[in-house]
C-alpha cells in the first residue's frame, strides 16, 4: 500500500503543466498522510488544474459511519469491483509527489525507507477521485522494490500524462500495461511514522 507520501513546491513542480491551481500553497509537505488535504491534477476540457483533495475515499455503498476512507486501490482488482470501475471510466487523477515512504517488516521490528525516482524527477500516482476525495492506485512492486514491501504506487512518466487523462483510453489496460520507472530507496527515520512528524530530516538516510 502506500499510506505516506512527501510533497514539496506543489505549484512550482506543476506550472507547465496545469492551466490554473485553485487554492494550492506552495508548502512543504515531508509526512504526507490520510485525511489531509493535499494538491491532485485534475483535468478538465478546457484544461488540468491543481486543486487540493482530500486523501481518503468513502465508496457511496459504505453505511457504516466508523469505516475508514480507502486510501488505496488495487490495480488487479480496480476494473472489477463497481466502485472504482465507474472512477476509473471518468474520474482519474493524478498525485504529484517527490517520493513515497513504504515500511519493511522483519518480525516485530517496521523499517521506513524512502522511495524516489532514480532520475530524480516528480512523481506523478495514478489516482481516482469522487467529489473532494481522492485514493492512490497500487500494483505489484516491481523486484527491486519488493525486497522492501510488495507493493508499490503506480507511477506514470509526465510524457504519459495526456494519455491516462484521456478518457478515450482504457484506464485498468494502460495501467497495467505500463512500464514503471526505476525507484531508488534508503532507510529513514521512524520518526516518520508519527503523522504530526514533519520535517526535511525525515527524508535523510540513515544507517540500517
Amino acid at each position: 500500500m502506500c499510506g505516506r507520501y512527501v510533497i514539496t513546491k506543489p505549484i512550482s513542480k506543476t506550472k507547465e503543466l496545469v492551466k490554473s491551481t485553485i487554492v494550492v500553497n506552495e508548502v512543504d509537505n515531508y509526512n504526507a498522510h490520510p485525511t489531509q488535504k493535499l494538491p491532485v491534477i485534475k483535468s478538465y476540457s478546457n484544461g488540468k488544474t491543481l486543486e487540493m483533495l482530500q486523501w481518503g475515499l468513502t465508496p457511496h455503498w459504505v453505511q457504516e459511519k466508523n469505516i475508514k476512507p480507502l486510501i488505496n486501490a488495487r490495480l488487479e482488482t480496480l476494473g472489477k469491483k463497481m466502485s472504482f470501475k465507474n472512477l476509473i471510466t471518468s474520474y482519474r487523477c493524478l498525485i504529484i509527489a517527490d517520493g513515497y515512504y513504504e515500511w519493511k517488516r522483519q518480525e516485530n521490528v517496521k523499517t521506513p525507507y524512502y522511495f524516489t525516482r532514480e532520475d530524480n524527477q516528480p512523481m506523478f500516482f495514478a489516482g481516482i477521485y469522487k467529489d473532494h476525495q481522492f485514493l492512490i492506485i497500487t500494483g505489484e512492486a516491481s523486484s527491486h522494490v519488493a525486497d522492501i514491501h510488495q507493493r508499490q504506487p503506480v507511477v506514470i512518466n509526465e510524457e504519459d500524462l495526456d494519455e491516462y487523462f484521456n478518457l478515450k483510453t482504457e484506464g485498468t489496460n494502460f495501467l497495467r500495461s505500463y512500464q514503471a520507472p526505476k525507484l531508488k530507496f534508503h532507510p529513514v527515520s521512524k520518526d516518520v511514522n508519527k503523522p504530526t512528524n514533519n520535517n526535511k530530516q525525515l527524508i535523510e538516510a540513515i544507517k540500517n
